[in-house]
């Protein structure tokens, strides 16, 4: 349960870097402070947690036709939700929302396949 608790934490972290690089060199991701993507990674995570899984199975047919591509689409939306859902974070256009949930899939991607928590115990 820690591990799991951690590996969260960890995503948690990783999503709110994400943004903050995107609020850097996207000029269609604006941020009012820093800590509002640190909100904002929190609001993608329950979103994520609660509401694409009905997403996913509401929209399998697409989901199937375009070979999972249409998942980007989902997360797109998500970025959208989140959007309306923290004050002072902004995203310009669905377009620009698509990019951004690319840009957070390959980093997540990448930190959760090389990062791991791990425990020393010192119990000999």
């Amino acid at each position: 349960m820690e591990n799991k608790l951690r590996s969260g934490l960890l995503r948690l972290l990783i999503t709110t870097a994400t943004l903050l690089v995107a609020d850097r060199l996207m000029e269609s991701v604006h941020f009012d402070q820093p800590w509002i993507a640190f909100l904002t990674a929190f609001v993608l995570a329950l979103l994520n947690t609660f509401l694409k899984p009905l997403l996913i199975i509401l929209t399998i047919p697409a989901t199937l036709l375009t070979l999972g591509l249409f998942l980007l689409v989902i997360n797109a939306g998500i970025l959208m939700i989140a959007d309306e859902l923290v004050n002072g974070f902004k995203i310009d256009s669905f377009w620009n929302a698509l990019l951004l949930a690319i840009i957070i899939s390959i980093a997540n991607a990448i930190a959760g396949g090389n990062v791991k928590v791990e425990t020393n115990r010192l119990d000999k």
